[in-house]
């Protein structure tokens, strides 16, 4: 899906070479500050690197429109971004940005249920709690339905036994529609339970890949 050659950004990242998956999921941990968020940046030329290349799909990321990109490789990122109006608005927002049509309230239920939020779409969105909030964005781009979901932190703001819930809910639908995840986590009992492949990076550059048995595959909690 993507390859990594050589690939620097300024003093923050350097990355040999690493090739993420196609529908695997993928999580990358690190000590703060190791250049876990700028990797995700990168894949969807959030920021452009300054040596080396990306591909995606056996293809220049340079030499991809940017805005086709972004519709194919969409970032959850940790601080949620919410818009004016209610819940419905907030979950349909992401859809209109992709130019892709509307969906119907029973769709949109469907996903808040996913991601454990008991909520009315009629609700304001402002209202809503720091996790409530993050699970609104999460259901707004599982909505958008892309190709691959950069994900970082994406349930820093949840209760253990609520995070568990979502992250297995979403790993479950991604895998059943053949998606990719890249998803950096803080929490290494999120990326044993539920990774194919754990990625640790440590000062810019990675020191450490591991092929994962998920236990959730076994019924093992």
């Amino acid at each position: 899906m993507f390859f990594l050659k050589e690939v620097g950004y300024k003093n923050i990242l350097y990355i040999k070479a690493l090739q993420l998956q196609k529908e695997k999921v993928t999580s990358i941990v690190g000590e703060s500050g190791s250049g876990k968020t700028t990797l995700l940046k990168l894949l969807n030329k959030l920021i452009r690197y300054d040596s080396g290349e990306i591909y995606y799909q056996g293809k220049p990321l340079e030499k991809i429109d940017a805005v086709q990109l972004r519709r194919q490789v969409v970032m959850l990122p940790q601080t949620p971004a919410i818009f004016p109006g209610n819940i419905r608005d907030n979950l349909l927002i992401g859809l209109k940005f992709s130019e892709k049509p509307p969906v119907a309230d029973n769709r949109l239920y469907e996903v808040l249920n996913m991601v454990n939020l008991n909520k009315n779409l009629t609700d304001p969105a402002e209202n809503l709690s720091g996790g409530e909030k993050q699970r609104v964005t999460f259901c707004r781009v599982i909505l958008m339905a892309p190709e691959v979901f950069l994900l970082d932190e994406p349930s820093s703001a949840l209760d253990e036994e609520t995070e568990l819930k979502v992250i297995e809910a979403f790993v479950a639908h991604a895998q059943k529609e053949k998606k990719t995840v890249i998803m950096v986590t803080h929490t290494k009992k999120i990326a044993s339970l539920f990774s194919d492949r754990i990625i640790e990076i440590k000062n810019g550059a990675v020191t450490g890949e591991e092929e994962v048995s998920r236990a959730r595959a076994h019924g093992e909690q």
